[in-house]
């Protein structure tokens, strides 16, 4: 769910400005599951460019507050959020930690990292959504320490069905500073690619698993 239409036009505006996001519809990326896609997007480069990072981390702690007050715990997803996390933890002055794919194989073999309390509450920051997967994996080790989630908040979503049903399923709120209509009607306004461009990238979307270029 986008909160903040302005947030979002402006979020996707910087994320095709410094190539976070790339669009390259006529020579498609491959993604680690073997997708062909049309799109390809890294929000860590954000980290390397500080008036963006601050744009970034400010909006997440505004839309936190707005939706919960201040929760107990922000905590990030391994790896990719664990930085924009972190940075919105300082800035909001609250305690930091992260969550692993899975817990680590030898030392205390923690999945959460970090100082964390039974009963406390806690919003959960993420770099991407895609099926949702990996942060629910994550929401899932968090609940399994006694804790409340109050919320997941995302920098960018790519607004699969699938995404949408998990979230639902497992009864976790999904905010998202930008998603990918706002992102195609933001590319074709700024002339990052044309309107036969854009229809080819919401072809994608339909079907991405079976998305031929």
């Amino acid at each position: 769910m986008i909160l903040n239409k302005e947030t979002a036009i402006k979020t996707a505006e910087l994320l095709l400005q410094i190539k976070a996001i790339k669009l390259e519809p006529q020579q498609p990326f491959t993604w680690a599951s073997g997708w062909k896609s049309p799109i390809y997007c890294d929000n860590r480069i954000i980290l390397s460019y500080p008036p963006i990072r601050n744009f970034v981390r400010e909006n997440f702690a505004r839309q936190i507050e707005e939706l919960y007050g201040k929760p107990d715990v922000i905590a990030g997803v391994a790896t990719g959020a664990i930085g924009i996390g972190m940075l919105v933890a300082e800035y909001m002055n609250l305690p930091f930690i992260y969550v692993r794919p899975e817990a680590k194989g030898h030392g205390r073999k923690n999945q959460i990292e970090g100082h964390l309390e039974s009963g406390q509450t806690v919003v959960v920051i993420e770099d991407l959504i895609s099926t949702g997967n990996s942060s629910l994996n994550a929401i899932k080790a968090l609940q399994e320490a006694n804790v409340t989630i109050k919320g997941l908040l995302a920098i960018f979503s790519y607004g699969f069905k699938i995404s949408e049903d998990n979230f639902k399923k497992a009864n976790i709120d999904l905010y998202t500073l930008s998603g990918y209509d706002h992102l195609i009607d933001t590319a074709v306004k700024s002339n990052y690619i044309n309107a036969s461009e854009a229809e080819t990238l919401k072809s994608w979307r339909k079907d991405p698993s079976n998305w031929k270029p």
